[in-house]
This record gives C-alpha cells, structure tokens and sequence, in this order.
C-alpha cells in the first residue's frame, strides 16, 4: 500500500512539473573590451538593465579585444551586440584601413554613445604649435593598424603633409607617453576619453600642451570621413592646460547584426534610452549618452528595429538627418 501510494506521489510530482510552463529566454551576448578599460564596465551596465526590464532576455558582457575584434564577432554573428568606435564601423562596413578588401557589410548601428577623442599631446619645449609643425619631428601615432593610427594619418594628410615629412614611431598610449618624457619623441596622437590616465601621468612631470584642430581642417576631415566631429577639451582637463582646446573626436558606439530580430532590437535600443539614469549611475561614462545627439556621428546604416525606435520616440532628430 505505502508502495503504491508513494509510486502515484511520484507520478502526481512528474506531471506537475510537466505542466510547468517553461519561459524561453532570449540570451545576448554584448561584446566590450578589455575589463580595465570603459566598454566593459558600462556593457555590464547594460546587461544588467535588460535583464531587468525584458523578462524575455538574459544578457551578459564578454571580455573582447575591443573594437576591431567585436566588428567581426557582430559580422559572424557570434555575438548580438557590440561597441565599436565608430572610426573602425566605417573601415569594417567599406572594406578599408584596418578591413581593407575584407569588409564586413552585415554590421548595423544602434545608437552613439559618447566621445573618444583624439588627443595631440606635446610638450612647451618642443615648439610645435600646430600639426603643420610636425614637419621634421618625432611623432607618435598610435599602435600598429590601430583606430589611433588612422587617426593620426588622416589629419597629418588633412594639413598638407605625410608621414615622409616626420620621424613616425608605431607606440601605444603608455610607450608614446614614456617616449615624450625620455625626449625621443616630440608629440604622440592618443584617441580615448579625458582626462586619460597616461596624459595626467605626462603632465604631473612635464609642461604638457595639447595640439588645436582649427575647424577648417575639422571641416576637412568630416567632409571625407563623417565620423569626425568637433569637440572642446575644457581647460583645466590636465595640469597647467589653462586654455580650451578643440580638436576632433570619434565615438563609442554600440552596434549589431543586420540580422538581428527587428523586435528585439527595438526593446533593446528603449531599454537603454529608458534607463539613462540608472547607466549613468553604473559607470560616468553612462551620463554621457543622450538622446539627442545618439545619432550624431552614426557612420553606418541604421538597424530596422532602431530606426523604429527614434521614429517613434525623437521624431525630429530622424528627419534632421533624413533617416
């Protein structure tokens, strides 16, 4: 008796959690960047807000080498979302620089998200006041067939020069900064948010000067290359600037798959314009994303399921730059 009565507990139990309905979550993967560095941080951030306001989703960050390799993680599908400074977007989507004759055409923007901007670091002794005087200098641009690289060369190129009229050396933020201080190097290109840590490092021990863009060769750039934009460093970023600098800028931006379901990408765009505040509180570089200016920048086509979105929630900024 206890048998049978312990053998239809059992079967009782089994259709229970039979009937049981079973909610199938969507899992994203949001590709970032190293875990010392902003991409990841705030992709956490974003992960954690839409685990909590799509019950439908299970998101989580992944350490990447940043941009370049998150262009073509998107391509391939093996992730759902991405950052991606918005100067590499446009090599990977056009098959040049970084992706020459390999372009990665499936990639889709959602949405801008804050500046990453190009820093022209020199020293007061070195007697360079514009880029017009790298001519016969030591100069710093950037890691080999990286976004800073590019950088450097398109805005050498802007002011009527090439690498030919210098002495270029291939460094990264800390070798280039570690080389003005040992004076082999006269001024070095650094593309990142400010203050960056290894400019505060130069100026605490040199007379740090920043190199100004003037808004014609600005104008210049962005004419060939629209993901340059204008920006202003305010004075008092690092020790001794006393003035406003302004200089060029790309984005950090955050993409997808053409693929990708439209609906979802919708949700995904709302949740994070919704949540500004909460991002912001995550990680400082949060506060800088705004509604209005999320497509300022945008080097790519826009996905259907973000289109949707600005369509229906910033209507004006769509038709101000005829999405």
């Amino acid at each position: 008796m206890k048998k049978g009565l312990l053998l239809m507990l059992v079967v009782s139990l089994a259709i229970a959690l039979i009937c049981i309905p079973v909610s199938a979550k969507t899992f994203i993967s949001i590709a970032t960047g190293g875990t010392g560095g902003t991409y990841y941080p705030l992709g956490g951030g974003m992960a954690e807000i839409f685990n909590e306001k799509l019950d439908y989703v299970n998101a989580t960050a992944e350490v990447t080498g940043a941009s370049v390799e998150n262009c073509r993680l998107v391509q391939n599908g093996q992730v759902e979302l991405a950052m991606v400074q918005n100067n590499v977007t446009f090599y990977a989507v056009n098959g040049t620089e970084l992706f020459e004759d390999k372009a990665l055409p499936d990639i889709r923007g959602i949405a801008m998200l804050y500046p990453e901007i190009i820093q022209i670091v020199t020293t007061e002794e070195s007697g360079i006041d514009s880029v017009k005087d790298f001519k016969g200098k030591k100069i710093a641009v950037g890691a080999p067939g990286s976004g800073t690289e590019a950088d450097a060369r398109h805005i050498i190129k802007a002011h009527g020069l090439t690498y030919d009229d210098m002495t270029v050396d291939y460094l990264s933020f800390a070798e280039a900064v570690d080389s003005i201080k040992d004076g082999h190097v006269d001024a070095a290109f650094l593309t990142g948010g400010v203050p960056t840590a290894a400019v505060m490092d130069l100026a605490a021990t040199h007379n740090v000067k920043l190199v100004e863009v003037s808004t014609d060769y600005i104008n210049k750039l962005h004419k060939k290359y629209p993901f340059y934009t204008k920006i202003s460093i305010p004075k008092g970023t690092y020790s001794g600037q006393e003035e406003v600098v302004q200089t060029v800028t790309v984005q950090a931006m955050i993409v997808t798959n053409k693929n990708c379901d439209k609906e979802l990408v919708y949700d995904l765009t709302k949740s994070i314009f919704n949540n500004l505040d909460k991002l912001g509180q995550i990680h400082a570089k949060g506060k800088n994303i705004k509604l209005h200016t999320a497509l300022i920048g945008m080097p790519i086509e826009l996905h259907p399921g973000t289109k949707q979105f600005f369509r229906e929630e910033y209507k004006g900024i769509m038709e101000l730059l005829d999405y």
